[in-house]
C-alpha cells in the first residue's frame, strides 16, 4: 500500500485479510437507550474483540503486510492501552516479536495484560511522547518496524473494515458516532462510509478536555485542558493523515465532559450489561447531551472498546450516579442539639432517600453557634427525588442545599 494514502480498495483489501483473526462484533438495536435517547440507536460492540477494542483491526492488517525480514526483527509501538495489547495479541499468534513502550505512570494492570501476551514492555517517560521518542529510537537501533497506533495507512485499513460490517448489516441508519484521538479508527470509518453509504452522516465524538482533532481541523494548537476518564482518546497530537482524512469525510465533530462520558458509561453497565471503557462510550454521550448537534433519527454507536481499571470504573459509576441525578449531596444547616441530626436523617428517611456518608461539621463553615453544617451523601431514585427531598426538608424549617 503506497504511504499516505488510502482507498476503499485497501479497506476491502485489509478485510480479506484479516477476518479470520478478528471477530465480527455484533450490531444490535438498544430499545432503552433509544427512548432516552429519543432516536432509534445500534450499539457496534467492538468492545467484544479478544483483546477488548477495535484496535486489533489494524494491528493485524500492518502485521500481516511485513516482509519475512520485517517478521523475523520484529515491531515496536508507543502504547498505553488498546493498540499495545492488539499488537501483543496477534504478533504473539504470528511467531513476531513485540515491543511496547510505556510511560512510566501506566497502571500496572495494562503491563501486565500486555506481558502476558508475549510483548516485551519497556517503561520510560512521564507520557506518550516520551514513550512514542524512545520507541522510535530503538526501531532505528534495532531495526524494528515502528507501528503507528493511528497515522498508519494500513492501520486506518483495518479500521475502517467497521464500515464495511456496518453497511452489509439490514439495518436503517443515517448517523454515526465514532470517538476520536489520534483520528484512525473514525478516517477508516468515514472513508468507506462516503464511498458506499453517502448519505450517512460520520460525527467524531472527543472529550473535551483533549478535543486536539477539533483544534487541528480549525488550524490551531491544541492547548490541553487536564485530564480526561476517556484515556483512549486522549492524544495531544492527531495525525497528519488522519487530520487530512477527516477533513475529507467527517460530517461534524462534537465534544463532551467527563461527567457526561461517566453517565453513558454507567447506563451501558445498567442497560445494555456491557463494559465500555470511557472512550468507548462518548458517542453515547453525545446523543444523551449534545443531542441537537448530532443529526439524524437512527444511530450507530461505536463502543470502541471496554478496557478499564476496576478502581477507574468505580469512580466512574458514581460520577455516573452523580449525572443521573441518583446520587446527590445536601448540605443542610442543624441545630447543634440532642437529636437535631436524628430529626433531618429520619426526614431523609422517610422520603425513601438512601443515606450513605454523614459529615458532620462544627468549625469551617461560617454558621451561626449551636447550628452545623452537615452534608448528607444520599442515594435517590432521580432528579425529581432530590428535589422531593430537599423540599421536604425545607418545610420542616431547615435550610437546605442540593448539591450534584
Amino acid at each position: 500500500m503506497a504511504t499516505g494514502n488510502v482507498t476503499l480498495e485497501d479497506i476491502y483489501a485489509a478485510r480479506e485479510r484479516i477476518h479470520a483473526g478478528i471477530v465480527r462484533t455484533p450490531l444490535m438495536e438498544s430499545i432503552t437507550l433509544g427512548q432516552l435517547c429519543g432516536r432509534r440507536v445500534f450499539c457496534k460492540f467492538e468492545n467484544l474483540q479478544m483483546t477488548g477494542a477495535f484496535k486489533e483491526r489494524g494491528a493485524l492488517n500492518k502485521l500481516l503486510q511485513l516482509s519475512e525480514v520485517e517478521r523475523k526483527k520484529g515491531v515496536i509501538a508507543a502504547s498505553a492501552g488498546n493498540h499495545a495489547q492488539g499488537l501483543a495479541y496477534h504478533g504473539g499468534r504470528l511467531g513476531i516479536p513485540v515491543t511496547i513502550v510505556m510511560p512510566e505512570h501506566t497502571p500496572i494492570v495494562k503491563v501486565v495484560h500486555t506481558q502476558e501476551m508475549g510483548a516485551r514492555v519497556i517503561q520510560i517517560g512521564e507520557g506518550y511522547d516520551d514513550a512514542h521518542e524512545h520507541a522510535c529510537q530503538l526501531a532505528s537501533q534495532e531495526g524494528l518496524t515502528f507501528v503507528h497506533p493511528f497515522d498508519d495507512p494500513d492501520v486506518i485499513a483495518g479500521q475502517g473494515t467497521i464500515a464495511l460490517e456496518l453497511v452489509e448489516e439490514n439495518v436503517p441508519f443515517d448517523s454515526v458516532l465514532v470517538p476520536v484521538g489520534g483520528g484512525g479508527l473514525i478516517s477508516g470509518i468515514a472513508l468507506a462510509m462516503k464511498r458506499l453509504r453517502p448519505d450517512v452522516r460520520v460525527v467524531g465524538v472527543e472529550a473535551e478536555n483533549m478535543a486536539s482533532m477539533a483544534a487541528a481541523l480549525k488550524g490551531r494548537e491544541f492547548e490541553p485542558r487536564g485530564k480526561t476518564i476517556a484515556d483512549g482518546i486522549a492524544v495531544r497530537r492527531v495525525g497528519r493523515l488522519t487530520r487530512e482524512l477527516v477533513a475529507q469525510n467527517v460530517d461534524a465533530m462534537v465534544t463532551v465532559s467527563d461527567a457526561q462520558i461517566a453517565h453513558a458509561v454507567q447506563l451501558m453497565l445498567e442497560i445494555e450489561k456491557s463494559l465500555v471503557e470511557g472512550a468507548g462510550a462518548v458517542g453515547l454521550a453525545a446523543l444523551l447531551h449534545r443531542a441537537a448537534e448530532v443529526p439524524g433519527e437512527r444511530s450507530v454507536l461505536i463502543l470502541s472498546g471496554g478496557n478499564m481499571d476496576i478502581t477507574m470504573l468505580a469512580r466512574i459509576i458514581e460520577k455516573g450516579l452523580v449525572a443521573d441525578g441518583r446520587l446527590t449531596r445536601l448540605t443542610v444547616d442543624v441545630p447543634d442539639v440532642p437529636g437535631g441530626l436524628a430529626a433531618v436523617t429520619s426526614r431523609i428517611s422517610a422520603e425513601k432517600g438512601n443515606i450513605r456518608e454523614v459529615i458532620h461539621q462544627r468549625a469551617f463553615y461560617d454558621t451561626p453557634i449551636g447550628i452545623a453544617r452537615v452534608e448528607f451523601i444520599v442515594e435517590t431514585r432521580s432528579r425529581e427525588h432530590v428535589r422531593q427531598i430537599a423540599d421536604a426538608l425545607a418545610q420542616d424549617g431547615y435550610k437546605v442545599e442540593a448539591l450534584a
